[in-house]
Order: C-alpha cells, then sequence, then structure tokens
C-alpha cells in the first residue's frame, strides 16, 4: 500500500485524480494532507479543517466488477469502515447520517466524498475522500462538529488512525466483492441517524415536510414513510434532513 504524504495541497481528491490519470497506481494508494486549501464536502460544501490537527485523505479503489447500479455500496463500504473505526475507539453514539456522514452524539465527526471515474461507458476506479475530526477541540461557528479527542477525552495519533480505517475499509471492501450487497445494506440501514424516528425534511422547492426514514433502496435513494402510510423514495438533490 502506497501513502504519499503532503504537507498542503487544495485537495487530497484532486491531486489523486491528476496522478491517477498520469500513472497506473496500485490499488489502495493513499494521499493524506496536513492541510488542505480547499478541501471538499458533498454538494459543494467547503470542508473545514485545522492543519495538523485531523485527517484529510483520499484513498484510490479500483471499482471495475462493480456495476453502475451498485455505485452507491461505494458510500455503504466507506460508511461502514468509518463507523467501526471510531466504534474501536470507544466514540459514543455513533450514527450514519445518510447519505455518508458519520455522526457522534448528533455532531458531525467525518465526511466521505466519492468521485467515480468512469472508462468506455464502465466504471473504472474510484477517488474516495475521507475528512475525519481527530484532535481538533474548537470548531468556531461550526457548533455541529465533533472529534475524537473531544469524545473521548484524549489526544490521538493521526497515522494509527488512519492505519485502522484502512483495515476496515479492506474488510468491507472484501465483503462487497465476495457479493454480500443485502448483509452491508443492512448493516448500514441499522445504522441510520434518525431512522424509524418523526423527522423533517426540506426538499429542493424549500418546503418543510414530515416523514420515518425506513431505509435505502438499491440504488442508495433514502426510503421515507410519509403521511398516509404513502412510501417514497428521495435522492440527495430532492431533500434535505433537517432534524
Amino acid at each position: 500500500m502506497r501513502i504519499i504524504k503532503l504537507d498542503a495541497i487544495d485537495s487530497t481528491n484532486t491531486f489523486l485524480k491528476e496522478i491517477s490519470s498520469a500513472d497506473t497506481l496500485e490499488d489502495y494508494t493513499i494521499v493524506v494532507a496536513k492541510q488542505q486549501n480547499r478541501g471538499r464536502g458533498q454538494m459543494g460544501k467547503v470542508w473545514a479543517s485545522n492543519a495538523g490537527e485531523n485527517l484529510t485523505f483520499s484513498v484510490f479503489k479500483r471499482i471495475s466488477n462493480l456495476q453502475f447500479s451498485n455505485q452507491f455500496y461505494l458510500s455503504i463500504v466507506t460508511s461502514l469502515a468509518l463507523y467501526k473505526t471510531l466504534k474501536y475507539y470507544n466514540v459514543p453514539n455513533l450514527f450514519v447520517k445518510w447519505p455518508n456522514d458519520i455522526l457522534s452524539a448528533n455532531k458531525k465527526i467525518a465526511g466521505i466524498l466519492i468521485e467515480n471515474i468512469v472508462k468506455k461507458s464502465k466504471l473504472e476506479y474510484s477517488i474516495i475522500g475521507i475528512g475525519l475530526n481527530v484532535n481538533q477541540t474548537e470548531f468556531n461557528d461550526l457548533i455541529s462538529a465533533t472529534s475524537l479527542k473531544n469524545s473521548c477525552g484524549r489526544t490521538f495519533d493521526l497515522d494509527e488512525v488512519m492505519h485502522k480505517f484502512i483495515v476496515e475499509f479492506k474488510i468491507a471492501f472484501k465483503s462487497l466483492d465476495s457479493g454480500a450487497t443485502e448483509a452491508l445494506k443492512a448493516d448500514y440501514e441499522s445504522k441510520l441517524f434518525r431512522k424509524n424516528k418523526p423527522s423533517t425534511f426540506k426538499n429542493a422547492e424549500g418546503n418543510l415536510f414530515s416523514g420515518f426514514i425506513k431505509g435505502i433502496s438499491s440504488s442508495g435513494n433514502l426510503v421515507l414513510l410519509l403521511e398516509d402510510e404513502i412510501i417514497e423514495e428521495f435522492t440527495l438533490n430532492e431533500i434535505t434532513l433537517l432534524y
């Protein structure tokens, strides 16, 4: 496993994507940076992180055997690997907030950004970016953020935490490669934030509505139980979970 360590970079995802197009990379090649100047999250959001205190890294993963219809399993295996890494360190009250944020006690501790590369109408490889708050304790205006140090009361070794994640990541991918999709989906659904609880959502038009999270579809859409016992699916672009 090749690990490329950088002091500062605009985005580890962007850097890894650039070198992957010019080189034949080993599976699970990692780019990790002490500081990201333009770290990105889902839906174009910025991932802010204090230099040297957290983990900001990206993993190169070949996915040529993965069907287009199963792309969401990349989110599932990555989320489960992060969840189990944090569980190993006894981080309390862990949940997966659909599609792939990790929460501790209702506060965000980790996020994932996945970018898939398609060649000749086939999935070729994926760049999987991870932002994990480790030793940062103050988040300024981000009142909904937390870290391992805040949760556990001690300082962590960044390399150790990253290697633990990679171990869990490889285990999860081995399950995916073996065809254990239903077991992975069930495991992911069991960890969903606010599952089977009355929750409020905002749609693309800005309107609020209530529903119960029941799980995810085979393609990764969020499945909600609405009024009058209606079951509907929603994509990430269509709704936002508020509370």
